[in-house]
């Protein structure tokens, strides 16, 4: 497995802070290769290490509760500062208030989780601030490349576009790749959802899941989701919708963005726009191989600029026209349109005129998959297989 140093980076200043370190992210991102590469670089320093894995039933059935965990770490742990490893630690009962004793006693605790339920406020409210919080996603591209040239495989643009970023994924051929996500998405659905959150109508729940997650990059209210369920025969009051939704983007299965309006100069709270963790939720649920590779090619975009680091928002116009994304980082500011293509003049005139009375005080772009470079005077054109492969919007 590749080292995953834009991670790693980011949380090597704490392997030794007496703060809490929570990894997160949504099931199989590649959390638990996290806390081993990190386990591997402090064995250079120190080989008093504990690692606890709690969706291993063999670990799970005998270290269930506070008290137990206490007691194991107790009895294997060395002089010294002790490394704490638990990965899925929300499987154990009362788990923050073991880890709240164990940092006091020169313990360094790592600790991951698939639901955000570990750093729901009652949970850092426990903490008082004595954490530090780290999100890990799927992998980007740049990543995919690397670890494909680990598996002597190829993996083209338009397979990430469609099948994402999932690490285990690149191990399996077609058949077995399909399958392997499938019930990933099952397991999310199930484990991370429905019993951890006790839903009871489960057919309404999973209309709405598949509602949203094969409607990825577009602008959404819960009013235009009640209505869509209305037409299908489906009641499923707002306040069901919106607790639904909620329970999405704690599993971090969506990410949600409010759009922002140059009308009131304010947030739009009642609007918002819903990217997927990773496009194969859209995929997988496209028939006939019929892949929706427009909006599939945004939410990619959108994954990519969180990962460079960028705060992200979608705008608004006075004239009702929307840019996709004001991206913000290190007092900068990018507006930014993703199309597949804008080889066909309508769509050409739709992408670029979305760019009108703006000012020219910020870099305006437009991503594309097209090979032909379409940049005027005003708009930068850049490919998406250039964009791919940057680090930042300052090389453009």
């Amino acid at each position: 497995m590749i080292k995953r140093e834009h991670y790693l980076a980011q949380i090597r200043g704490f392997y030794d802070s007496d703060l809490i370190k929570i990894i997160v992210g949504v099931r199989r991102c590649g959390k638990s290769i996290i806390l081993e590469q990190i386990m591997k670089e402090i064995k250079k320093q120190s080989n008093n290490i504990i690692y606890l894995n709690f969706e291993d039933e063999r670990i799970k059935s005998n270290i269930f509760d506070c008290n137990k965990l206490l007691e194991y770490v107790e009895n294997n742990k060395k002089d010294g500062k002790c490394y704490l490893f638990f990965d899925e630690i929300h499987e154990v009962k009362d788990w923050e208030k073991a880890i709240k004793t164990l940092r006091l006693y020169d313990n360094s605790v790592f600790i991951t989780g698939s639901n955000s339920k570990i750093l729901s406020k009652e949970y850092t409210d426990a903490f008082s601030g004595r954490y530090v919080s780290f999100r890990i996603r799927p992998f980007v591209y740049k990543e995919i490349l690397a670890y494909a040239k680990e598996l002597n495989k190829d993996v083209s643009i338009t397979d990430y576009l469609i099948w994402g970023g999932f690490p285990k994924r690149f191990e399996f051929n077609q058949n077995d790749m399909i399958t392997y996500l499938n019930d990933l998405n099952e397991s999310i659905i199930v484990k991370d959802l429905i019993l951890r959150f006790n839903i009871k109508n489960e057919e309404l729940f999973r209309r709405i899941v598949n509602y949203v997650l094969v409607s990825n990059s577009r602008i959404f209210s819960s009013r235009s989701i009640e209505t869509y369920l209305k037409n299908e025969n489906v009641n499923g009051s707002i306040n069901t919708i919106i607790k639904y939704l909620g329970y999405l983007e704690k599993a971090f299965v969506i990410n949600k963005i409010n759009p922002y309006s140059t009308k009131t100069k304010n947030e739009l709270l009642y609007y918002f726009k819903i990217y997927d963790e990773d496009v194969s939720f859209n995929s997988l649920r496209s028939l006939n191989n019929r892949y929706d590779l427009s909006h599939n090619l945004e939410n990619i975009v959108y994954n990519e600029l969180l990962y460079m680091n960028y705060s992200l928002k979608v705008l608004n116009k006075n004239d009702d026209k929307e840019i996709d994304f004001v991206a913000y980082k290190d007092g900068k500011e990018y507006y930014i349109q993703v199309a597949y293509s804008v080889e066909n003049e309508k769509t050409y005139e739709r992408e670029f005129s979305a760019f009108n009375n703006l000012d020219n005080a910020h870099k305006k772009i437009i991503i594309t998959n097209d090979e032909i470079d379409y940049s005027t005077s005003t708009v930068e054109h850049i490919k998406l297989k250039d964009f791919l492969l940057m680090n930042s919007l300052d090389e453009i």
